[in-house]
């Protein structure tokens, strides 16, 4: 196995391999803290404006307040549990006298801070306090006590005193010690997806126990002649044959190059909708439909498979065209992706006159996101569908950044219903929606201004990531696996912790935005 093989898997998973040829030099900004960042110009102002004339601030601004008593900055943040956390507020105060202000959380007093001068209005200092919050989602509210208001003001940090921690290794630990390959679960995309995402932290760390875990869980499903026992009549069930060219690359056994090509000899016969879609699933259910999530089920496995067994012309010809057919049903002018589409028009869902389901689902549209950059990352600098997919991408990210929440970074699980009370921010997908913007900023698909978003999104998730009374990391609100629905549907699904969905979509996030 050539050292380019093993590479073609990396880019895939974790952009380790760089561009594809051809492609631009990478322009993806430094990785945030792993303390939750909050930058003032996002949170509500209370007489004060957003400004941006004295260099040196983050983000795309800061909040420099009026002159009097009474102006405020008030942050909504969650956090996992109660427990002491540290505010570190970042500002510049060039006017020579201290700026005193008051802090309360949850409308509670909470302390004073002093922003002492900082000689002038580019030099930015830190000024911090420790609070404890509750457990959830809290208000803290700084309140100018002074006739000349308080200080320019450009972030506030959040660290509850894990900053620094390897949160791709604490999961992965803390998922292995949680269960065995043999007790992780079945062949299907949900461990399969978590199991890509930890072999991108094997290929960061070295790590042999990540790799072997992995191996043995495939083992349990792929015999000594590279038999396996599926059926492939739905593209969930495709996803995990990404491991099985993961450790023919990494092993050079035959039985596994043997499995993978069951997979993909299985889309000779694969149905499809009149215009060359594959169907989501055989089944009555799922006959004639094209689903969001479909895309990066089958479709990454295809065009590794093209890079690494062989086959590259129509691998690559293949995969690209699904993701254009997809999108021309799919992709609608705000960017972003119905769940689904039904060409009989068979399904209650399925609009009359369009085919296409009701809402944009989080998590499907991530799926998507995921597939097309990853897909990018393989395919030739000259391909013929090139400049198409980059356009799906820009579309993507456009609508991504529209519907980012602004109080969380994360995004929605019906992604353009934000405002209603019910609907919540949901983990897998802001990991995905994180992911395929960063490595489009990277790529110099989308420009550098969306990188804002990438890192806001970044902290989002982060925000959801703690370490238990157990010593185990818990990562909560992933939706469970979805079916197409309404509106009522997707807002009830369970907000489960540690689903291998989120799992697996952070892993993938994290060792992208390191």
């Amino acid at each position: 196995m050539t050292p380019h093989t093993v590479a073609v898997l990396c880019a895939t998973l974790l952009a380790a391999a760089g561009p594809a040829a051809g492609a631009p030099p990478p322009v993806r900004a430094a990785a945030p803290s792993p303390a939750v960042n909050y930058e003032a110009e996002h949170a509500t102002i209370f007489h004060g404006t957003v400004d941006s004339d004295h260099a040196g601030f983050t983000g795309t601004g800061f909040v420099n307040s009026t002159n009097e008593i009474g102006s405020y900055v008030e942050w909504s943040m969650s956090v996992a549990g109660a427990a002491s956390v540290t505010l570190a507020f970042r500002y510049a105060n060039g006017g020579g006298a201290d700026r005193p202000a008051a802090i309360t959380v949850n409308g509670a007093a909470a302390g004073t801070v002093n922003f002492a001068a900082t000689g002038d209005w580019t030099t930015w200092r830190t000024a911090t306090v420790s609070t404890t919050p509750a457990a959830g989602t809290n208000t803290i509210r700084l309140t100018s006590t002074g006739a000349n208001g308080m200080a320019n003001l450009d972030s506030l940090t959040i660290d509850d005193g894990t900053a620094g921690t390897d949160w791709s290794v604490e999961m992965v630990r803390s998922t292995m010690a949680r269960f065995t390959p043999s007790s992780i679960g079945g062949w299907g995309y949900p461990v399969g997806l978590y199991l890509l995402g930890q072999y991108a932290v094997y290929k960061r760390t070295g790590n042999p126990a990540y790799l072997t875990f992995v191996k043995s869980w495939v083992d349990r499903f792929v015999d000594s002649s590279g038999n396996i026992g599926q059926s492939f009549n739905n593209l969930d069930s495709m996803l995990a044959g990404r491991l099985l060219l993961i450790l023919y690359a990494e092993t050079g056994q035959v039985r596994y190059r043997t499995a993978a090509t069951m997979i993909r000899n299985r889309l000779n016969t694969y149905p499809r909708t009149t215009d060359g879609g594959f169907w989501h699933a055989t089944s009555d259910s799922r006959a004639w439909q094209l689903w969001s999530d479909g895309v990066f089920m089958a479709m990454p496995f295809l065009a590794e498979y093209g890079g690494i067994v062989g086959d590259s012309a129509y691998s690559w010809d293949e995969a690209t065209r699904q993701l254009v057919v997809y999108a021309s049903h799919l992709q609608q002018p705000n960017g972003l992706m119905k769940h689904a589409y039904d060409e009989k028009r068979a399904q209650s869902w399925a609009d009359p006159a369009t085919g296409l389901a009701p809402e944009y689902w989080c998590r499907a549209i991530g799926w998507f996101g995921m597939a097309t950059v990853q897909i990018l990352d393989i395919i030739p600098a000259d391909h013929p569908r090139r400049a198409a997919l980059i356009g799906i991408v820009r579309n993507l990210v456009r609508g991504f950044a529209t519907y980012q929440d602004p109080a969380t970074g994360r995004w929605f699980q019906v992604v353009d219903k934000g405002s209603r009370s019910d609907d919540w921010t949901e983990t897998s997908c802001s990991s995905m929606y994180t992911y395929t913007i960063d490595l489009a900023v990277q790529r110099r698909y989308v420009g550098a201004g969306y990188q804002v978003s990438a890192d806001r999104g970044y902290q989002g998730v982060l925000n959801r990531i703690s370490l238990g009374s157990d010593g185990r990391t818990d990562l909560t609100d992933i939706s469970i696996g979805t079916n197409v629905g309404d509106y009522g549907y997707y807002v009830g699904r369970t907000r489960a912790t540690n689903d291998f969905h989120g799992l697996g979509a952070f892993l993938i996030m994290n060792e992208q935005m390191r």
